[in-house]
């Protein structure tokens, strides 16, 4: 197995068909190598996106919101049952989360912590597709308060009730 370490045969995702669309070439690169264990089918547009996920069965969608129509990507890939991951840097704002969530991502990773991208992905290969919306916060939680403010998940109403639901425990001001 030429370029796999031991930990890479183990891992839930050896072999998935991951489905990574962004408009930056750069970051196609770095997230293909970061996920070498699995099979990638990269897009760098909306139309090359779509021909994708009508010509194959993914086990997951890593999308980016700007320059791509992500949202738009992001209900077809929903309608067609992948499980989808919003990346986003310029995009990252409540807004945009809500969007995501409302819209039925899985999963809303900031770009500046697209080396856990991995993680995110083997959660969503272990839990069966369902959103991992707590674990998402959990991990990306400081990056969240850090652009949202620290009392966004209190200031909002949507957002109170959407961790309430996951977490299962009332949210504290």
């Amino acid at each position: 197995m030429k370029g796999k370490k031991p930990m890479d045969i183990d891992s839930p995702l050896r072999d998935k068909l991951i489905l990574i669309v962004d408009d930056e070439p750069d970051v196609l690169d770095t997230l293909e190598e970061m996920l070498h264990m699995c099979k990638i089918h990269r897009a760098t547009d909306y139309d090359m996106a779509l021909k994708h996920l009508r010509n194959y069965t993914y086990d997951a969608v890593v999308l980016d919101i700007m320059g791509v129509n992500g949202f738009e990507l992001l209900k077809i890939a929903v309608t067609m049952g992948f499980p989808a991951i919003m990346l986003t840097a310029h995009a990252l704002t409540p807004e945009a989360l809500k969007k995501s969530i409302e819209l039925g991502a899985v999963s809303f990773l900031p770009k500046e912590q697209m080396s856990e991208i991995r993680a995110f992905l083997e959660d969503i290969v272990i839990y069966g597709r369902t959103p991992i919306w707590q674990k998402t916060f959990d991990r990306a939680g400081g990056v969240f308060n850090r652009r949202f403010g620290p009392d966004w998940r209190v200031k909002d109403k949507f957002f109170k009730e959407f961790v309430e639901k996951f977490s299962g425990k009332k949210v504290k001001p």
